[in-house]
């Protein structure tokens, strides 16, 4: 059999996510994200990239979509001699140039702090970054972009199709149409990470239709979101908690989609009065920036939002209330000003950036919220929180958990298990045999093969990191 398919990443895991198809010889990598998690466990996974897979033996990439776990180690990919297209949609282009960036700039300013904590311990010294920002510009050279529903060869006998998967800005479910030179044929669906209905913002995933084989995210795979409307209840009631305590909210959250939503969510509460003049402050650079693209990127929102910012004020994702923290001087402020305030701040799984500094000067205060509202992996700072640790380590000195720490899962981008049952649900079951389930901790992976089997399909295996699964 001659069309395999290989997952390195995001196989039995969440983060991470890289699967590589074979079709005659020709290899087709489905993103190449960066692993999250415990930074000495990430970085040394990073690392590996696609252990003995050679990068420049790569022929082509897909991009679904353009979070870090998705699209991170692409410079890494080319800095090690990848030399193909890169196929995104415009806006994933867009703010993969932007997250990318972020992160060579990151781990840039990580490796000259680290650096000098060393020296100053007497200790060696020797990680560097996995690329810079000019491995970043090289892979930008190398984009190529397509809108939805426009078929386009990606390699010899492989056309790839982008449908609207609902998640992130420009976030893309993949049909890819693929033929071997024996004759074998199969038309594979790649769920990338599949989104949900009545979100703000972006429209409702699409449906990917005639399809034989469906690789699915399964992250929620073993859990139900709380309705949305309970969420906003939640949300003015923690808000207005925060403003009667005199203390400081902060959410940890992911520059991309999740600030923007939030910001939209406050955006509706203030204006209808429900909580107070605080002020609030997007304490993330690439937050700003990604809020940026979004504004220029209006043929990807659904149309109540798209009416609903034609009438307010010509930047959709600001008013009178909301500040953003451009500089490392304005943050600092933030952590020695006295609450009540909003603070939004990156990275969402609190293991970089700015958030940590915030959680250092804010997570012992008793009259202070950390509110989490997305998936926080596990090893990560914002899992320990989460999971209601007594204390906690950042930047190696530890800080005792006096914060109250609240969750709100239903701002999550990424659909529950009920959720992806009803969107498999348009999918042609007499012909879509065989499931494939990536982007999941192990519960979660069980639970999704136990739902998917209950809809009637045929096969459903969970997969194994490096093992090669014939497609056709």
């Amino acid at each position: 059999m001659s069309i395999t398919l290989r997952s390195f990443g995001a196989a039995g895991e969440v983060t991470g996510s890289k699967h590589l198809l074979e079709v005659d010889g020709q290899k087709i990598l489905i993103d190449c994200g960066a692993f999250q998690g415990k930074r000495a466990e990430a970085d040394a996974k990073n690392r590996k990239l696609l252990g003995e897979i050679d990068p420049s033996s790569i022929d082509v990439v897909i991009l679904t979509h353009a979070h870090y776990d998705h699209c991170g180690l692409l410079p890494a990919l080319v800095k090690h001699g990848f030399s193909g297209s890169i196929f995104a949609t415009s806006a994933t282009r867009d703010l993969a140039n932007l997250i990318m960036t972020d992160s060579a700039h990151i781990q840039a300013r990580d490796a000259d702090y680290l650096s000098r904590q060393a020296d100053k311990k007497g200790e060696r010294f020797d990680w560097k970054p996995l690329y810079d920002e000019f491995d970043v510009i090289k892979t930008m050279d190398q984009f190529v972009t397509i809108g939805y529903h426009r078929p386009v060869p990606v390699a010899d006998g492989v056309r790839a199709e982008f449908l609207d998967a609902g998640h992130i800005l420009g976030s893309a479910l993949v049909r890819m149409e693929v033929q071997d030179s024996a004759g074998h044929k199969v038309v594979i669906g790649f769920s990338g990470d599949l989104g949900r209905k009545n979100k703000p913002i972006i429209r409702d995933p699409e449906c990917l239709t005639d399809i034989d084989v469906l690789v699915l995210e399964s992250t929620y795979g073993d859990r139900l979101h709380e309705p949305t409307e309970n969420a906003l209840e939640r949300l003015e009631t923690i808000v207005n908690r925060t403003w009667e305590n005199g203390g400081k909210l902060i959410i940890p959250a992911f520059a991309v989609e999740r600030t923007q939503e939030l910001v939209f969510y406050l955006h509706l509460l203030h204006d209808a009065g429900s909580i107070p003049e605080l002020p609030i402050w997007v304490d993330s650079p690439m937050a700003l920036n990604a809020t940026s693209i979004f504004a220029i990127h209006p043929e990807c929102y659904d149309a109540e939002t798209y009416a609903a910012f034609t009438r307010h004020a010509k930047n959709p994702f600001g008013f009178s209330a909301l500040n953003f923290a451009r500089s490392v001087e304005e943050s600092k402020m933030l952590n020695m000003a006295r609450g009540p305030m909003i603070i939004i701040s990156a990275d969402g799984m609190c293991e970089f950036g700015r958030i940590q500094h915030h959680l250092i000067h804010g997570v012992e205060n008793p009259a202070n919220t950390v509110l989490i509202v997305g998936y926080m992996a596990e090893g990560t700072l914002g899992r320990r929180l989460k999971d209601g640790a007594a204390e906690v380590r950042i930047h190696g000195d530890w800080y005792k958990v006096r914060a109250k720490i609240e969750e709100i899962d239903a701002f999550s981008a990424h659909a529950d298990w009920k959720e992806t049952m009803d969107w498999l649900a348009c999918v042609d079951r007499t012909r879509l045999g065989r499931v494939l389930l990536v982007h999941g901790e192990d519960a979660a992976l069980k639970a999704m093969r136990e739902h998917v089997l209950e809809n009637g399909i045929r096969q459903v295996d969970i997969v194994e990191a490096g093992v090669p699964y014939e497609l056709a």
